[in-house]
């Protein structure tokens, strides 16, 4: 199926199942423990061993020597596969750095041997006997220092990412109000809760992983390329994932060690990559400096603005680009985004939730506060007042889809009764607590890929639907699992869902916020294809017909869905150019109340709102749930989580849970989540966009900005550590 034009009315315009809160159907296997994740699947093939990765205990530089033989005597070892011992496997472009394999070593914990064992204890107690000489090299680690000489990164396009319109420089020169600033946003880590974890068994040349992995199509073409081998020989199934957020997209050393010993050792090997080398060995979101220069009239409307973003990466490519959204979120005639990358040498950089859009909100949101606050102007009314109209600023050529972003704020402002904040600071407390509200615009991009879907009529009345579809922890099992039912009109529980397997249908997966629309779309346009084949085999015609309540009706003509018998059908939904026409976007108004202790400085979040403008919501239910999960990340980001860089040698000092803050039930109290009863026809059939990504765009500078308000401290360096405000709390009366 094509889709070639926007939306018109459809059957989901009257929905009876989709767009209604509903408990994930997989919600059950997961909250008693049966759902099984990737390390724990003990009966998908016998006679499992258990592999352990060892980590390079240096940075950068070399191995000199491996001595293995005394882990080889070890009791129940059957192998060891090492580094030196092993030519570099492939590097897909995906990934930012060698994933195994000869002796140079890139990064901390980048794996340099995997020993297999009867048990698991017996693989650990073994991998702590081998005994690696290693030549340490130098490297640059230090991104403050490298920021004169970074490079222009390269857009998508392949030119350099920088755009200028008008005359940025004269313009800001010229204007009565000015602010110049510079934000710094931390290293942060990945932290689901299910770590990288493989499962590798070899049938002669074919190779099957069961895996934790969040784009099934993706993966399955790296790992042929890392191992050398025709794709088609090789079987990924991941049908629970414990959480990816951006960390699983791309294949990791648990895969690739899993497959290397089980060949080696002849025997299947599990590997669960140990969370102390997550975050070094895995990848991380890299740390960003962004420098924002505002200039506006004395009644706030912005007439230049420039955002630079500067990030690094091992590779000198593909880092944070903070400047991401600042194109689309405010009008302005002269405008100048630049995006630098610097070559690094710590740990890979590369996807995590909303990358660029999460670390960028946080610097020009607080930008635009501290603008309104020149300006003596209230910062929702300072948003509407610059608010493009009906084009994407700069972009004549492109209109929005469906924007209702002042809808956001306003109701937003309603909803947090806004009008109780004070504007000067420090005004509001409540006996040693002083009281402060934010509030941030939010964007994300709402992009919608090719994405395929099997169903089939079971002759039982049931229908079963088969695609390479992820579940990271979103509810994907529901929403195609409604889809599918309001299409065929079959009730919920009718409908069977297997997701997560590369011998089906390749969909969307699970990432860039494109799951959800695209995803439901690919089994609408499956669905769409069976109720012509039911038509052709009952003789009538399958696109005009009602398919309700388990039956068909065609004018005065009703059968039951059953006649069909046993019957199936495959398609997909791929996007025309028309939507070349049109900025497809997700909007969201965030609000946060903090107080902060006048003596201690210690920061509490109070209450947080998120208004979401994100299209028809498939299911509101996991939908508030991605978007207070997403809010709970944007607070970690805010006030606690920051990788700790040792610019001597080079890696993340504290590189577990112990060391690495994430915030938990305790520093989020309150938190609601509204949607906007909008529909967005030019994204897909269904009309819906995703929202996993846009529930962390914002949440982060409204925290700051509440901090703000209730200290008067601008603090412009992420997290908001005690270090960097106790020493200038205002004077306790």
């Amino acid at each position: 199926m094509e889709f070639n034009a926007p939306a018109g009315p459809n059957l989901f315009d009257k929905a009876r199942i989709v767009g209604k809160p509903t408990p994930r159907i997989e919600g059950p296997l997961k909250t008693t423990g049966t759902a099984p994740y990737a390390y724990e699947r003990h009966d998908v093939v016998p006679d499992q061993a258990y592999g352990y990765i060892v980590g390079s205990a240096i940075a950068k530089g070399r191995i000199l020597s491996m001595d293995s033989a005394q882990a080889q005597a070890a009791p129940g070892v059957l192998g060891i596969v090492t580094a030196l011992g092993t030519p570099p496997v492939g590097k897909p472009a995906t990934n930012n750095a060698p994933l195994f394999g000869g002796p140079d070593v890139a990064h901390y914990h980048q794996a340099i041997a995997c020993v297999v064992a009867e048990t698991f204890e017996q693989a650990r107690a073994a991998a702590g006997l081998i005994r690696t000489r290693y030549e340490r090299a130098g490297g640059r680690h230090d991104l403050e220092a490298l920021v004169p000489g970074a490079p222009l990164a390269k857009g998508r396009d392949g030119r350099p990412d920088q755009r200028a319109i008008g005359d940025f420089a004269a313009a800001f020169a010229a204007a009565p109000v000015k602010l110049d600033a510079t934000y710094h946003t931390s290293d942060e880590s990945h932290a689901m809760m299910e770590p990288h974890a493989t499962i590798a068994a070899w049938q002669g040349d074919r190779l099957t992983l069961w895996t934790s992995n969040q784009m099934i199509a993706w993966s399955k073409a790296a790992m042929a390329e890392v191992l050398a081998m025709d794709p088609a020989k090789i079987r990924l199934d991941s049908p629970y994932v414990g959480g990816g957020f951006g960390g699983k997209l791309f294949v990791r050393a648990d895969a690739v060690l899993a497959a290397l010993a089980a060949r080696k050792v002849g025997r299947p090997v599990k590997v669960a990559l140990q969370r102390p080398l997550m975050p070094n060995n895995t990848t991380h979101r890299p740390a960003t400096i962004q420098r924002i220069r505002i200039g506006a009239e004395k009644d706030g409307r912005i007439v230049a603005i420039a955002h630079e973003n500067w990030s690094g990466n091992i590779g000198g490519e593909d880092g944070e680009n903070g400047s991401a959204q600042t194109a689309r979120m405010y009008a302005a005639p002269n405008r100048l985004t630049a995006n630098y990358t610097a070559q690094i040498d710590l740990p890979e950089g590369n996807a995590m939730r909303a990358p660029g859009e999460a670390p960028g909100h946080l610097a020009l949101e607080v930008a635009i506060d501290e603008l309104a606050d020149r300006l003596g102007i209230d910062p929702i009314a300072l948003r509407i007042l610059n608010e493009p109209q009906s084009q994407v600023p700069g972009m004549p050529e492109r209109r929005f889809s469906d924007r209702n972003l002042v809808r956001c704020l306003r109701e937003g402002a309603d909803r947090f009764d806004w009008a109780r904040r004070q504007a000067r600071p420090g005004q509001m407390r409540e006996r040693q607590w002083l009281i402060g509200m934010g509030v941030a615009a939010g964007y994300r991009g709402g992009p919608a890929t090719r994405s395929a879907a099997r169903v089939r009529l079971d002759g039982k009345g049931g229908l079963v639907v088969e695609t390479d579809m992820t579940d990271i922890g979103t509810g994907s099992y529901t929403i195609i699992a409604q889809t599918a039912a309001e299409t065929m009109g079959v009730p919920l529980a009718a409908v069977s869902v297997v997701l997560g397997d590369s011998d089906h249908p390749v969909s969307s997966g699970s990432g860039g916020q494109w799951g959800a629309a695209s995803a439901t779309a690919g089994v609408y346009a499956a669905c769409v294809s069976l109720r012509r084949k039911i038509g052709e085999r009952l003789g009538f015609d399958g696109d005009a017909a009602t398919f309700a309540d388990g039956r068909i009706a065609l004018g005065k003509r009703t059968l039951s869905l059953g006649d069909a018998g046993i019957l199936s059908a495959e398609d997909s939904i791929s996007f025309g150019p028309f939507k070349r026409e049109y900025d497809v976007g997700t909007y969201a108004g965030h609000f946060a109340e903090v107080a902060v202790h006048a003596y201690t400085g210690e920061t509490r979040i109070r209450r947080m709102l998120a208004v979401c403008d994100a299209g028809r919501i498939l299911n509101p239910l996991s939908a508030r749930s991605q978007v207070i999960g997403a809010m709970v990340m944007a607070a970690g980001a805010a006030l606690m989580e920051e990788l700790a860089v040792d610019k001597r040698f080079g890696f993340f000092v504290n590189h577990d849970l112990a060391g690495y803050e994430v915030p938990v039930h305790a520093d989020i109290p309150h938190q609601e989540c509204i949607f906007l009863d909008t529909l967005d026809p030019v994204i897909s059939p269904l009309k819906a966009k995703g929202v996993g990504e846009l529930g962390i765009c914002g949440p982060g500078a409204a925290i700051a900005n509440a901090v703000y308000n209730a200290t008067g401290i601008r603090v412009r360096d992420y997290p908001l550590t005690l270090d960097k405000y106790l020493d200038r709390l205002p004077a306790v009366g």
